[in-house]
């Protein structure tokens, strides 16, 4: 452990550290107009975070707010006290801007990432491939901090640069890499196309895997390619709260394919019910909601993550040791990224899980085409690759898909089997659901 006085709590300590973070946090947003009037709309004030319920009644936040307040909304110091901007991707809109005070960049962020990474397994001297984009993304810069803190030695690679990133993860030895993991496969078809076997001639120990959730059977094939011994996890966090800080799978959680949220004592996280916004029973999914604690530039109160999730079934009994802080399984997919097709709710991760489960498929290259731009569709196709080397015919492996996604979600879809890299490849976040005016053509 990190900081082995609050992993080791159990759930009333963390309770506790969060009721104190609470009224802190009130105490600091009173002071601000624009929180004032926010908490006010819901017959309230900033203060009233300190009382049993005031988190439970405190008004919502989403992306539609902070747009409304453009271009530096809810900023709660003065803008002289802020060292960096940080963005979300504006995939849907204005990318919405956090700021960062030195506090939160070289103090807290390090903090929350060390905690993280070490119970992912990485060491102090690990050679680290650091593989997340930068500019106002929070990806880079959060690794970056973490491993300074863990005492790794860095190598701010950045995405891109397939092939040279391929001979350089035998030729630098690298121990850990972070990056997307869609973008580690392809790092791993790159070098076996110059001849370098990742399992003998790579010496990565630990990959700390995110911008998108993969499923058990990925994760099983991306682990075959690698060293003996290698373990790849799950990282999540959002822009939002402050970097991929929130949950990491661990040696602990990952035969579960879980991930366990261990900065609970600096943000809150409530999982709740899309439709009460209640908070859900162990094993149910719920959307991930946020509270930042400790944030100083730009805090956010019960804001809406949209990601969905299934809270452990057993929340509490890691034998790690960390009892306090709550399990979660791996991110499910997004209350916006949800497709209703003939009646039937279908996630990305699903689809990605027949992929997963297909000989012959390119694992890293798939998407899904749909003919209208709503949540319910009317056509909708998948559209996968054939490996050239696997000498199974495309038509075959289609077919395959086809069959599995009517077995196991009851739809019959389109599935279309491309020629090898021809579909596109993601360096950071995959968008697995594109618009097609013909889904079927």
């Amino acid at each position: 452990m990190q900081h082995p006085e609050v992993e080791s709590l159990d759930r009333d300590g963390i309770l506790k550290l969060q009721r104190e973070g609470l009224a802190g946090l009130g105490a600091r947003l009173a002071q601000c107009d624009t929180w004032k009037a926010h908490f006010a709309q819901a017959g309230m004030t900033p203060e009233d975070l300190a009382s049993e319920d005031g988190l439970a009644n405190a008004p919502f936040m989403d992306k539609s707010l902070l747009r409304d307040l453009y271009p530096f909304p809810f900023l709660t110091v003065p803008m002289d006290k802020v060292e960096r901007f940080v963005a979300t991707s504006g995939t849907t809109g204005l990318p919405v801007t956090f700021g960062m005070t030195k506090n939160d960049l070289h103090s807290l962020l390090p903090s929350q990432m060390a905690r993280l990474l070490t119970a992912a397994g990485v060491k102090p001297g690990f050679r680290a491939y650091q593989g997340y984009g930068y500019g106002l993304w929070i990806g880079g810069p959060a690794l970056d901090a973490g491993f300074s803190a863990v005492g790794c030695t860095n190598f701010p690679i950045g995405p891109g640069r397939g092939e040279l990133a391929a001979r350089w993860l035998r030729d630098h030895a690298y121990d850990v890499a972070s990056m997307s993991p869609l973008w580690l496969m392809t790092l791993v078809q790159a070098a076996k196309h110059q001849g370098i076997n990742p399992r003998t001639d790579w010496t990565l120990k630990v990959a700390i895997l995110g911008g998108q959730s993969v499923s058990a059977e990925f994760r099983a094939q991306l682990e075959a390619e690698m060293p003996e011994g290698f373990m790849s996890h799950n990282i999540y966090g959002t822009t939002e709260a402050g970097g991929p800080i929130l949950a990491i799978s661990t040696p602990f959680t990952h035969a579960d394919d879980e991930l366990q949220l261990l900065n609970e004592d600096t943000v809150i996280v409530e999982i709740l019910d899309p439709k009460t916004m209640k908070p859900v029973s162990e094993g149910e999914v719920g959307e991930i909601v946020i509270t930042t604690l400790r944030k100083e530039a730009s805090p956010v109160v019960r804001w809406r993550t949209r990601d969905l999730v299934r809270l452990s079934p057993r929340p509490y009994d890691c034998p790690s040791g960390r009892r306090g802080m709550r399990k979660i399984g791996r991110i499910i997919g997004r209350t916006d990224d949800m497709i209703k097709f003939k009646g039937v709710i279908v996630f990305p991760s699903q689809i990605e899980d027949v992929i997963a489960g297909i000989p012959g498929l390119a694992k890293e290259a798939w998407q899904i085409y749909v003919d209208k731009e709503a949540t319910t569709i009317g056509k909708m196709t998948v559209a996968v690759e054939a490996v050239a080397a696997s000498q199974r015919p495309g038509e075959d492996a289609a077919a395959d898909v086809r069959r599995e996604i009517k077995a196991r979600l009851g739809i019959n879809v389109n599935v279309e089997c491309h020629r090898e890299g021809e579909l596109p490849r993601y360096e950071a976040k995959a968008t697995r659901v594109l618009h097609r005016p013909e889904a079927t053509h």
